[in-house]
């Protein structure tokens, strides 16, 4: 009798389950949208602070527009020509802000010449990673850089954002600058992640095109930059 009644109890369950699932298909199906978003891929926005500024007055703007059009990482940059653009208390609240959106936040450091230091101070205010964009430096001095990183950032990520397709820097993300299409196109592979540049692009249907090929044939896309997007609209 008890067995009978666990039985009767056990169809009602699945029956219900599947009822609910008709009622609400989406429980079940995936977002609609323009583009095809692997979960395990990296989908970066570039904010580059050199084109318009993104400070603590609009950067609920940059988390919310990152949010939704389906962007995982924030490449943030904050540090310019040897000049570190915001204090810690500010950098704290980019981080804090970016993880309560549930996107990962790396700081963007962009070198004009070998003088140039990375600031000690941001290496414990719990961003995700670290990202060196240098590509106006030599390669030697590339490589010093990317050594100083990797050695006193102990566990977070290194990035490196290059011009030099043949590089034989080997941080965590290599992303190639991949901006001409389609002459650039044959350097977009797995291993690397590969690029778009919205204002490099005729119209929306070509950025879509060269979005979704970056993505699908290399291991994620960053989209350089956020202002770029505002300003074409896409």
């Amino acid at each position: 009798m008890i067995i009978g009644v666990i039985a009767i109890l056990a169809i009602v369950i699945v029956v219900g389950a599947l009822f609910l699932n008709r009622q609400n298909p989406q429980a079940t199906s995936a977002t609609t949208s323009a583009f095809s978003y692997p979960g395990n891929k990296q989908i970066i926005l570039y904010v580059n602070q050199g084109n318009a500024l993104v400070d603590q007055s609009n950067y609920s703007a940059l988390v919310s527009f990152a949010k939704s059009n389906h962007f995982n990482t924030i490449f943030f940059q904050i540090y310019r020509s040897g000049q570190l653009l915001f204090s810690q208390n500010q950098l704290s609240y980019f981080v804090n802000s970016a993880h309560l959106g549930n996107l990962s936040i790396f700081f963007a450091l962009y070198f004009t010449g070998p003088a140039q230091q990375i600031p000690s101070s941001i290496y414990s205010l719990g961003e995700n990673g670290i990202s060196l964009d240098m590509s106006t430096l030599s390669s030697s001095e590339q490589n010093n850089l990317l050594s100083v990183l990797s050695q006193n950032y102990g566990n977070g990520l290194t990035a490196v954002t290059a011009t030099n397709f043949t590089t034989n820097l080997r941080p965590n993300f290599l992303i190639l600058e991949t901006y001409n299409f389609p002459s650039d196109q044959e350097y977009i592979h797995r291993g690397i992640i590969a690029s778009v540049e919205p204002l490099a692009v005729s119209d929306s249907q070509s950025y879509e095109q060269q979005f979704q090929y970056a993505l699908n044939n290399s291991d994620g896309v960053m989209v350089f930059d956020y202002y770029g997007l505002l300003k074409r609209g896409f």
